[in-house]
């Protein structure tokens, strides 16, 4: 009696800090959400209100004339879109040929391409803008997507899912006459359908979120992405905040959308086989 009654006590305590901890993370979200419904004059207010005074409704449709919120919507989306898939392709070639091909150099070449996970991208953002120039890449798609379709991080959480699966599959494979290319995308691809999502999900965080490279690459109104849209409306001595949150809450929701649907694999590629070497 003594130990059940112990258990649901510590049940009760791990729950109110689970339930705590999703307070905190999503008030955040809800502050957000609720900024973007105030006057300029009410969002200013000491001490802050949670809730509006007025619901100011038209605050949505001020970002759409504002901006050219449609076009730097279909932008963010068309990097995204390439950013993952071309990622998903080259990662995952990248990721098959370290975990099962064999060729000089192999643990080299991979350390070598990890070592650049240690390097801040701000450290060569002026290499990258002199090589993005002399290619003429600047201020168009080119220089959005393909710098952007290999990730050293991708490469090394496909391998070793990769490294997890049965090698049984593999050499059954090569028995009955399969090449390396057909073993990649008849096996291997199938098979990881977890990790492969996870990975999209990290790309498109990262590709819909992105702003100092877009910032720098692109000059063009009809270039630029959703993070560049919504920072115009930061102002160096003052920012319109309900048009900034709403802004915002139009960019994010899209994201909030596609992880309710795909967190199940989310949660399964990384919690059970993203890290397992």
């Amino acid at each position: 009696m003594t130990s059940s009654t112990s258990y649901r006590s510590r049940r009760i305590v791990v729950h109110v800090l689970l339930i705590a901890g999703a307070v905190l993370m999503i008030m955040p979200f809800l502050w957000m959400l609720s900024t973007s419904f105030k006057s300029f004059a009410d969002s200013m207010k000491v001490p802050p209100t949670l809730f509006p005074a007025e619901w100011h409704f038209e605050n949505y449709s001020k970002v759409l004339s504002t901006i050219d919120f449609g076009r730097y919507y279909v932008n963010t989306i068309i990097v995204t879109i390439g950013r993952t898939v071309g990622q998903l392709l080259l990662c995952s070639l990248a990721a098959y040929s370290f975990a099962s091909l064999k060729f000089p150099g192999k643990n080299l070449i991979f350390l070598a391409m990890l070592a650049v996970l240690m390097v801040p991208s701000q450290v060569v953002m002026i290499p990258s803008f002199v090589i993005m120039r002399e290619l003429n890449w600047l201020d168009t798609f080119y220089v959005l997507i393909i710098p952007g379709i290999f990730s050293a991080f991708g490469t090394f959480l496909l391998r070793q899912f990769f490294m997890t699966l049965p090698k049984d599959l593999e050499e059954a494979a090569k028995i009955d006459g399969c090449s390396y290319f057909r073993i990649y995308w008849n096996i291997y691809l199938p098979l990881s359908k977890s990790a492969l999502v996870s990975l999209a999900i990290f790309t498109i965080l990262a590709s819909w979120n992105e702003l100092l490279w877009p910032l720098i690459m692109t000059s063009s109104e009809d270039m630029r992405v959703l993070s560049i849209g919504i920072s115009t409306f930061q102002g160096q001595h003052s920012t319109d905040y309900p048009l900034l949150m709403a802004g915002a809450v139009m960019a994010t929701l899209p994201i909030i959308i596609l992880f309710i649907f795909l967190q199940r694999y989310f949660i399964e590629g990384i919690a059970m086989n993203g890290i397992k070497g």
